[in-house]
């Protein structure tokens, strides 16, 4: 299970994106000096119908550029509001949707700077362009004369002659602008606008906070300390001490790329609880960098709002257009793990004590007892008893590039695409991002960016953006698609060997970017699908890592070009569900806190002890620490996106599991007629039918939660 922070969908602020819903979008600083947006709000020039011109732009383009385009979008808006004509489809639905003006070019590049390019400047235009942009995106969703438009039609839609799609559209733009508050008096409007003025600064300060955290170091003096690291590792921790001016010596950032290897692999166990305790108290020091007051005041806010739309609870709320419809269902299929879950980890735990204590017997190791900071070292060296299995001996035969020709392979040969690189054609937004045309049976449909290194200024875990999406009624054919991960560049000029969870992350992602690269609706506002779905394409792609094509074509040792192993190969497929306790648990806590904290009436205003009490409720094993602890739970504080959310990978990756059943139960996980059947009916049609529908239509039946169990390890029960 790869969580990833932000996922697939960066607002691509078509007018008629913009009119339902009070868009939670990041923004930029006062135009202080006339600085020309041009590049940044012109119509893309080059190749593939144009590309963003990432070499003209900068961050002082940002002021001029949205109060630019919001002033074209308002003049867009009133002509579809003022209209004489009387409602139609086409003059109402139709017409804001093929409009696509400067903020549709602005926002994906607003959105790289704030999640790839965070500097300085870009914080400070985010600070003070984040309630601006939230009230310009509320002001169009609670406008009264275009409801009242929407209204007419929606009110009198099984006369209009729709078809579906025309149906589905029109129900869900009524359906956005009603739980935006288009039906609220004038008084619960300005509540709606203040709060959500108030929101947006505060996820931007949220973030901001986080970044600053992360963006920290341990140093390094004395090598000695390093013992067990990979050579590789210690070389890229070479590498970032020298970036903060502190050649020789090596510093280990506050960032996942970094603690999880460093806490794998480092036999000094007194360092590896000063990495732990760095990592797990991000935005939890009692400091400027502190989120424990933002965090409880976004609580208190996002509830006000439930309540003034006519929900019971924030998770209500935000769950109101999702596949599970409820917090309960969410809860239910949660809670159904859970427990099988804990017990694993118990037995893991046992596995490692028992290790540590008989080193400790023998004298070759210190008697303790296992913590958190010792869970993923010891997990090692269980992996290796059980299994002759180690991390260390994998990573050699997992190199980036070849990983990467790999996701493309199996791209080609389940959906007939075709990835030919052409970095240094098109511009870039960092001179280490690939770039890709993208072809299907020999016509191009899109271009792929490639972002693959951590840097200063970017935000940690993997995420997947578009540029552009491909729409029917808009003529846009050519699909923007990027991929953003946080892998640690190899050190000293060596490339870059990631581990397994690396190259599952990396196919994740990659699973987004064929979402939607294969994407083929008419109609932009049903391009969309509901937050957990999301997560399951990309959770799907993940399954063809191992398989033996793969890895005997791509996996290949760095130096020697030596195919992996079929035995090491075999060891990897024994030990498949070796320390899934510690990685559901880990996931699944987060989740269950995440609905528990926004599944109430009463906001919390004491972020640290409800997570302690209600992990402390929920039997939560003290050797692990939530994935992600509140205090730096981007996914639920830099916006709404995923907040009441997080459960949607337990979700997406039960209909995963079922899904990976079908290709197994084809007798090829190849096959081509599945791969087809889960394109068209799944992948393409983004949210033109119901999605519990489609599922049903591609597997004849809701998915089955036993396949995920059996993935797993855990038990069946049958």
């Amino acid at each position: 299970m790869k969580p990833v922070s932000g996922a697939i969908l960066l607002a691509t602020a078509s007018l008629l994106s913009i009119l339902p819903a009070a868009a939670q979008t990041p923004a930029a600083a006062p135009a202080t000096a006339t600085v020309d947006p041009a590049p940044m709000i012109d119509t893309w020039p080059g190749p593939f119908d144009g590309v963003p011109q990432w070499d003209k732009v900068t961050p002082a383009m940002f002021p001029a550029a949205f109060e630019q385009g919001m002033a074209e979008a308002r003049a867009m808006f009133a002509k579809v509001r003022d209209n004489p004509e009387a409602p139609t489809f086409a003059n109402t639905i139709e017409a804001p949707a093929k409009m696509t003006g400067a903020l549709s070019r602005v926002f994906p590049v607003w959105g790289v700077y704030t999640s790839n390019l965070a500097s300085p400047e870009v914080q400070k235009i985010a600070r003070e362009w984040s309630p601006k942009l939230s009230a310009f995106s509320t002001e169009l969703s609670l406008d009264p004369k275009m409801f009242a438009r929407v209204k007419t039609l929606y009110d009198k839609r099984q006369t209009l002659g729709l078809n579906a799609q025309q149906m589905r559209l029109l129900e869900r733009s009524y359906r956005d602008y009603v739980t935006s508050g288009a039906l609220l008096n004038e008084a619960q409007k300005t509540e709606i606008k203040r709060i959500n003025g108030e929101l947006s600064v505060a996820f931007t300060e949220f973030s901001r906070r986080v970044l600053a955290d992360e963006e920290t170091a341990i140093l390094i003096d004395n090598e000695a300390d390093l013992a067990g690291l990979p050579d590789s590792f210690k070389a890229s921790l070479a590498e970032e001490a020298k970036a903060r001016g502190a050649a020789g010596k090596w510093a280990i950032k506050n960032t996942r790329s970094s603690m999880q290897p460093f806490l794998m692999y480092a036999t000094n166990r007194a360092l590896r609880e000063k990495v732990y305790n760095a990592y797990i108290n991000r935005g939890d020091n009692g400091g400027a960098t502190d989120t424990n007051a933002i965090i409880a005041n976004i609580l208190k806010l996002r509830q006000e709002r439930a309540k003034v739309l006519g929900f019971k609870t924030h998770a209500h709320y935000r769950m109101d257009d999702t596949m599970a419809e409820t917090p309960e269902n969410a809860t239910k299929l949660m809670m159904s793990v859970w427990p099988a879950a804990v017990g694993r980890v118990r037995q893991e735990v046992a596995d490692m004590q028992a290790l540590a204590d008989a080193e400790a017997a023998a004298g070759k190791g210190p008697k303790i007892k296992i913590e958190g900071w010792d869970y993923r070292f010891y997990a090692e060296k269980v992996r290796k008893a059980k299994y002759d299995l180690d991390e260390s001996e994998v990573k050699p035969y997992l190199e980036l590039n070849n990983m990467v020709n790999a996701m493309f392979y199996a791209a080609g040969r389940l959906y007939d695409l075709e990835f030919k690189e052409n970095t240094g054609t098109i511009p870039v937004f960092q001179a280490d991002v690939r770039t890709f045309e993208v072809k299907r049976l020999g016509k191009t449909v899109g271009v792929f960016y490639l972002d693959n290194f951590a840097r200063a200024g970017k935000r940690s875990g993997a995420w997947a953006t578009s540029y552009r999406s491909r729409s029917g009624l808009r003529g846009d054919t050519i699909v923007l698609a990027s991929n953003n991960n946080n892998f640690t560049k190899g050190g000293g000029g060596e490339p870059t060997l990631i581990s397994i969870d690396d190259a599952s992350t990396l196919f994740h992602e990659f699973g987004h970017a064929l979402h939607s690269l294969l994407g083929n609706v008419y109609y932009p506002g049903l391009a969309g699908t509901p937050r957990d779905f999301v997560e399951y394409p990309s959770q799907v792609n993940e399954n063809w890592l191992l398989t033996p094509d793969v890895l005997n074509r791509f996996a290949k040792h760095y130096k020697t070009g030596e195919v992996i192993p079929a035995a090491l190969v075999e060891k990897i497929e024994k030990a498949s569900t070796f320390n899934q306790g510690f990685d559901t648990v880990e996931y699944l806590s987060s989740a269950i806190v995440d609905m528990q904290l926004h599944n109430r009436e009463t906001p919390v205003t004491d972020p640290d002890a409800f997570e302690r009490d209600t992990l402390a409720s929920l039997g939560m094993p003290k050797e692990i620490v939530m994935r992600h602890r509140l205090p730096q739970f981007n996914h639920l504080f830099s916006s709404d996106a995923y907040s009441a959310g997080y459960y949607s990978y337990l979700w997406s990756e039960t209909m995963d599991a079922d899904t990976w059943a079908a290709f197994e139960g084809a007798g090829n996980v190849w096959d081509k007629a599945t791969a087809d059947k889960f394109r068209t009916i799944l992948l393409e049609t983004g949210n033109e039918t119901d999605r519990k529908e489609a599922y049903k239509a591609f597997r004849g039946r809701d998915p089955d939660v036993n396949a995920l169990f059996k993935r797993r390890g855990f038990p069946t029960g049958n």
